[in-house]
């Protein structure tokens, strides 16, 4: 995808008040009760909640392409709340030992230089990166594979299945994000090259 600006047709009340942004807000809302369940040793508990809000990752923005709702406040609020929920959850499994500090030190490595570049651009005003589609793949499976690390720390019957294939997630899903963050770097110094404060305005 290319490079979008930061500015909205809608005026800012109206490009807020969406349904689609009203679901990103519900799954921003479900961090502090992730982290909850994971501190908490309810392994299965948060896994379940992780998956739930995994699975619906797509609702928000199908909803707003099928709506006409596409706005830059969602474009901002969908992946902030990927980044959220990501972050919490790897944070909180590495506190309680659900994932090989080495492993979460890679996925910590790529979403920490993600969000830099992402607040590095808004900083200087610089037009937004629009989402690329190996980094939308890159999450989805790290959350699909982070629920699974989970289950493999809980007592039900498939645990060993489920950590096999935590496995196999996580290797797609770190493939597909580090091949996202070398397609960001050369938009993002485009987007650098026309970033506002810069040119003194």
């Amino acid at each position: 995808m290319g490079v979008a600006k930061y500015a909205d047709a809608e005026r800012p009340i109206a490009a807020l008040l969406t349904l689609p942004n009203g679901i990103s807000l519900v799954r921003l809302g479900c961090v502090p009760l992730l982290g909850w369940l994971l501190l908490g040793g309810e392994p299965m508990h948060a896994a379940l909640l992780l998956g739930l809000l995994g699975a619906t990752d797509w609702v928000d923005g199908y909803l707003a392409r099928r709506l006409g709702q596409v706005s830059m406040v969602g474009k901002v609020l969908d992946p902030a709340a990927d980044r959220a929920l990501l972050g919490v959850a790897l944070i909180g499994s590495l506190l309680t030992g659900y994932v090989p500090m080495w492993l979460g030190e890679l996925m910590l490595a790529r979403e920490s230089l993600v969000s830099a570049g992402t607040v590095t651009l808004a900083f200087v005003r610089a037009p937004r990166v629009d989402v690329v589609w190996e980094g939308k793949a890159g999450t989805f499976a790290l959350m699909v594979a982070l629920p699974l690390f989970l289950v493999a720390h809980s007592a039900v019957s498939w645990s060993r299945t489920a950590g096999s294939l935590a496995w196999v997630a996580t290797a797609v899903g770190l493939t597909m994000g580090w091949a996202a963050v070398a397609a960001y770097i050369p938009r993002a110094l485009r987007s650098l090259g026309q970033a506002q404060i810069w040119r003194g305005r």
